[in-house]
């Protein structure tokens, strides 16, 4: 890995897993009594979904879907394209999709309304970054851990051309 394209650290692993207890408490407040499907986009969310379910004392089931609409570009192609559905029925849940960042905002607004469309209770969103700067869309996210500048982020489950998720904080490519 070429180390020297990737910036100073923005957030360490400590404030990351700090912010998911404080969001899964809320979950749980939130929900309390209820079941909850967590829903983690594949695949830079997996690191902050396990985060997440860790800190939230709820019932759950946990599905996963992979989309796309980067390609091996660091501008969103506009295009919503799901490679991989959810496994499980979701009818009568309540959701909560879990994304690595809200930036444009083009595939969760997408992806709100097509599970929304499966007769589900409730759909929120829980998001380890936001990026208003870059939204094209009116969309935000019902539990948000930080909020970033418009920097190309990668580390902790963000990926740049697949590489860069297993750093165990938040940073930026430098130009």
């Amino acid at each position: 890995m070429a180390r020297d394209v990737v910036g100073e650290i923005m957030i360490t692993q400590e404030q990351i897993q700090q912010r998911a207890k404080e969001i899964g408490r809320q979950i749980t407040a939130d929900f309390q009594g209820e079941e909850i499907v967590l829903i983690g986009i594949l695949r830079g969310a997996v690191l902050w979904m396990g985060d997440i379910m860790k800190n939230v004392d709820l019932d759950m089931t946990i599905d996963f879907m992979a989309v796309s609409s980067y390609g091996a570009s660091t501008k969103s192609s506009g295009v919503v394209k799901i490679i991989k559905d959810l496994d499980s029925d979701i009818e009568d849940k309540h959701v909560i999709i879990v994304e690595d960042i809200v930036d444009s905002g083009t595939t969760l607004n997408y992806l709100k309304h097509y599970l929304e469309n499966r007769n589900t209770k409730s759909v929120r969103i829980c998001t380890l970054l936001d990026k208003p700067s870059g939204r094209k869309v009116d969309i935000q996210a019902d539990y948000s851990g930080f909020q970033v500048e418009d920097l190309f982020i990668v580390g902790y489950g963000l990926d740049y051309d697949q590489k860069y998720r297993n750093l165990p904080y938040i940073s930026f490519l430098k130009d």
